[in-house]
Parts: structure tokens; C-alpha cells; sequence
């Protein structure tokens, strides 16, 4: 689902996981295996609300639902654990280097990820692109977790950029959300959810590769 309505962008900020790292599975997995050992088991519907939010959010919440807030050290621990002893399964997604490639000769480029720094550092590290962007914003910089907008406006304030002359690429929903709220023409790409859930939480533009958004840029 593209459109020609707007105009080309100057800047673009990227998410992270589940955009240029397949990582959501990872995370997920790990996530069941340390709520596993807590005795807690989750829905899927649960799992998908919290992508693109940091654990600092998910764990205490789903803790303090369940009555065990004196365990969130222990399940943040074999969180962290079980992440780090899959995490070298982590693939990119098709194309994504690729067009950070493209991209970086074209536009100013941004990475704005709710990532832990070791996290981000070691997935930018696998790829092979981690000094091809010009600002990068984690979880260490503390914003406030998707849906806050807060993550993309500290991107486009160090960029130097408005939010009419920047395009956010987001596949969750939560960054969806956090992207239109940032003010931003948001593109949804079909990684993790499928093109009718990002255009209901207000994508403006979905493809299903990087390929597809690299001919609509070059389109307008």
C-alpha cells in the first residue's frame, strides 16, 4: 500500500528489531523460557502488545499482574541469559543492509530503537552497518517506551530535522503508534504484523520489503 500524496523526505529513522534484525522470535523465545521457569505462561495476543517495547516495561507489568514483583531481578536475569545464548541465530532482514546502504548516500539517517546498547551494539556490530548512521537512540538514553513518541523526537532534535521532512520505518504496532504521534509520514513494513494491523494503528505507507520502499522513495 503506497501513495505518491507526499512529498520526499530529507531524513529517515529506522527501528531496530523487527526491521533490519529478524530478533523478535529471539526475544520472544527468551521471554517464554524465563517466564517458564517463574511458572507463568503468556498468550500470544500478550506477547504482540508489548513488541516494540523495552523488557523494562513488559517484566514488572506482567510480574505485578501475577503477584511476584520480588522476582523481577531473577527474571530479568535468565531474560537477558536466554537471549544472549540464541541471539548469534539473529538474521537480517531481507534487504535491510542493503538499503541502509542505498539510503545513507541519500538521506540523513537515524536509528531509534527501544534496544539495550549491548543489544544494539552487537546486532549493528553482526550486520556490518554500525557507523552508517548519524544518531543513534537507546534504551541507555532513557527515553520514555513506544507508544511514547519520545525515542523518534530525541532522533529528529540531534538530526536537526522536522517531522514533515521525515519518514519513520517502524513493524510494530506500539512504533507505529509512536511514530504518527512523533508526526512523521510513517512506513509499516510487513515483518512482524500484516499489513491490515499497521494500517488500523495508522501506518501511512506499508510495504513487504525493503525493495517495495526503496521504488516509492524513489517514486516521489
Amino acid at each position: 500500500m503506497t501513495s505518491l500524496r507526499f512529498k520526499a523526505p530529507s531524513a529517515l529513522i529506522f527501528d531496530m528489531d523487527g526491521v533490519l534484525v529478524d530478533s523478535e522470535p529471539l526475544h520472544k523465545r527468551a521471554k517464554e523460557l524465563a517466564f517458564r521457569q517463574l511458572g507463568i505462561e503468556l498468550s500470544e495476543s500478550v506477547y504482540d502488545s508489548y513488541k516494540g517495547r523495552p523488557d523494562e516495561t513488559m517484566l514488572p507489568e506482567i510480574l505485578r499482574e501475577h503477584g511476584g514483583m520480588e522476582r523481577l531481578a531473577e527474571l530479568s536475569r535468565l531474560k537477558r541469559e536466554f537471549y544472549e545464548s540464541i541471539e548469534h541465530e539473529q538474521q537480517a532482514v531481507p534487504g535491510a543492509v542493503e538499503f541502509v546502504g542505498w539510503a545513507k548516500s541519500r538521506y540523513r539517517i537515524a536509528l531509534a530503537t527501544s534496544a539495550t546498547p549491548r543489544n544494539r551494539g552487537a546486532a549493528l556490530e553482526r550486520l556490518g552497518i554500525g557507523d552508517y548512521f548519524e544518531v543513534i537512540v537507546d534504551h541507555g538514553r532513557r527515553p520514555r517506551p513506544k507508544p511514547d513518541p519520545e525515542v523518534f523526537l530525541m532522533a529528529m532534535r540531534e538530526l536537526g530535522v522536522g517531522a514533515g521532512d521525515c519518514w519513520i520505518i517502524e513493524d510494530s504496532l506500539n512504533g507505529i503508534v509512536a511514530a504518527k504521534a512523533a508526526g512523521c509520514v510513517t512506513v509499516g513494513i510487513t515483518t512482524t504484523f500484516d499489513a491490515g494491523k499497521l494500517s488500523f494503528a495508522g501506518a501511512d505507507v506499508i510495504v513487504k520489503s525493503f525493495a517495495e520502499l526503496r521504488r516509492v522513495l524513489e517514486s516521489l
